[in-house]
């Protein structure tokens, strides 16, 4: 029977055009299906943007999944940071490194990412098709069969890059588990990753638009699960930022199993509460007269101090000298300790990847190779696995492409 291609991709994200792209680089006669007419959704809104393409430390420890660690380590060494920095700069999209360690195109362009990619699949010689949901992915013969609405496309290898259920405007159905575990693939249950939280309604409405450092915990039954620190955004709807987003898997996943959840803030990252009460006493010594709300503004912005002062029912304009001991200590236990009310999360439309996905233990770490359908291969988020925000994603996406593209080139004996 005559088949379409050597390879084909199902899935033109991130993850899908780095994989055709690296099988057509080996030879394969590739082609790459999406659903959508327009590619490349999530790389445009990524980064606000921007696209932050990789950080300047990628590790495993920078990555979430219930699988062995040594996959996600070994994957990430055949395709590291370094390389694809120089992967970028070769195809004319040099990089530039913020403090933060994330490395956006000099641009500040998602397109310019995009582009590049697109531009590097055809001068390779990669078929794309777009408009071409998938429908089934199966095996046919000594091959693979793809089924979408008009027709059957077959080859002789199927990369599934066809990533989660984060951002569904962007064409995420999760669709590509189904087709995984129907080669009898496991599931780990999903849910929304790098999703902001909600906080309860009407507060803190006085406080949207402020932004600082914080140091944000996951208590579960008293004992804490998981902590970030980073910037912080209090909204409309709650609160957003690196930190609360990357709490997010943990806030969810863990509420599967406990309610008793609390979400602990320390709005001084790096005081311990000794810090803080030297703090008071030495500016209480100096200068007794000074309002409570006016030295706070020392250490916060003036809006969220006044909110603490209220919240600990400390009049904003106490002086120094005359605040009792009680009120004193409740608020500055609120600097370092704040019970941070959390109401709940917002869910895919607002994720940025998905928690949870195809069982690691079940591919090859050095293919991305199904172990139990030959000629099977997954790459990118359809996987459970979770990284970080600042551009670990998008390595993984990079990586897990690489790894895969070049895998499922040399199973078809290119």
């Amino acid at each position: 029977m005559k088949r379409d291609a050597d390879v084909i991709v199902v899935g033109a994200g991130a993850a899908g055009l780095m994989t055709a792209l690296r099988a057509a680089e080996n030879g394969a006669r590739t082609l790459l299906l999406d659903s959508q007419e327009r590619l490349g959704s999530k790389i445009l809104v990524s980064g606000g943007g921007r696209c932050n393409v990789t950080n300047r430390d990628v590790t495993e420890r920078h990555f979430h999944t219930s699988g062995p660690v040594g996959v996600v380590r070994r994957v990430l060494q055949q395709f590291t940071d370094a390389e694809t920095r120089r992967f970028f700069e070769a195809m004319g999209v040099p990089l530039k490194l913020e403090e933060t360690g994330k490395y956006f195109p000099v641009s500040d362009s998602a397109r310019s990412v995009l582009d590049a990619l697109l531009d590097a699949n055809a001068a390779a010689g990669v078929q794309l098709r777009q408009g071409q949901k998938a429908r089934s992915v199966a095996p046919e013969g000594e091959g693979w069969a793809v089924a979408t609405g008009d027709r059957t496309w077959r080859g002789k290898a199927v990369v599934l890059c066809t990533g989660g259920l984060s951002l569904p405007r962007t064409g995420s159905d999760g669709s590509g588990y189904a087709f995984a575990t129907a080669r009898g693939h496991t599931m780990v249950r999903t849910c929304p990753a790098l999703t902001p939280l909600r906080g309860p309604g009407g507060w803190p409405a006085d406080l949207r638009g402020i932004t600082l450092p914080v140091q944000l915990r996951l208590y579960v039954n008293g004992k804490r699960r998981a902590e970030y620190a980073g910037s912080f955004l209090f909204t409309h709807f709650g609160y957003s930022g690196p930190a609360p987003l990357n709490l997010s898997r943990h806030y969810i996943r863990e509420g599967w199993e406990s309610e008793a959840l609390r979400v602990g803030i320390g709005f001084l990252p790096g005081w311990s509460p000794e810090r803080v009460t030297d703090w008071w006493a030495q500016r209480a010594a100096q200068s007794p007269k000074r309002a409570v709300s006016n030295v706070l503004d020392e250490l916060l912005p003036a809006r969220l101090a006044e909110a603490l002062c209220e919240l600990n029912e400390v009049p904003g304009d106490l002086p120094l000298g005359q605040t009792p001991k009680g009120e004193r200590n409740r608020l500055l236990h609120s600097l370092t300790q704040f019970d941070l009310p959390v109401a709940g999360y917002l869910g895919y439309e607002k994720a940025e990847v998905t928690a949870g996905g195809i069982v690691l233990n079940e591919v090859d770490a050095n293919t991305m190779a199904s172990k139990l359908a030959p000629g099977l291969f997954l790459a990118g988020e359809i996987l459970d696995i979770d990284g970080w925000l600042g551009g670990y994603n998008f390595q993984w996406a990079w990586s897990t492409g690489t790894v895969a593209g070049r895998g499922a080139a040399a199973y078809t004996g290119r």
